[in-house]
């Protein structure tokens, strides 16, 4: 979570929220997860709670945006019917998210 902070320095308020999502793919990588760090491992959450978390760390309020995101990089993972949502346990590290992406 430090390297992503790291990453995201610039991108990060005084309240540690998201102003803007970076225009460079290894900074999104960033970001997405750095906002899948704020979810609870194992814990299933209605879209509305994620929506929620989602808003809560940015200031640009896309929800939808990021919850296709982070299931597209598999930071988070749903049921068919996109009712339910949750983090694994196991989650690869930033460096392999960007290796795997970039």
């Amino acid at each position: 979570m430090e390297r992503a902070v790291q990453e995201l320095r610039s991108f990060l308020n005084e309240k540690m929220q998201l102003v803007s999502l970076p225009a460079r793919h290894k900074k999104k990588l960033a970001a997405y997860y750095y906002l899948a760090g704020k979810l609870e491992a194992g814990r299933q959450y209605t879209e509305a709670e994620i929506n929620d978390i989602l808003d809560q760390w940015t200031v640009f309020h896309d929800p939808a945006t990021l919850r296709r995101e982070m299931y597209n990089k598999r930071l988070l993972h749903r049921t068919r019917d996109g009712g339910r949502y949750w983090k694994e346990e196991e989650t690869p590290s930033l460096e392999k998210l960007i290796e795997e992406y970039i």
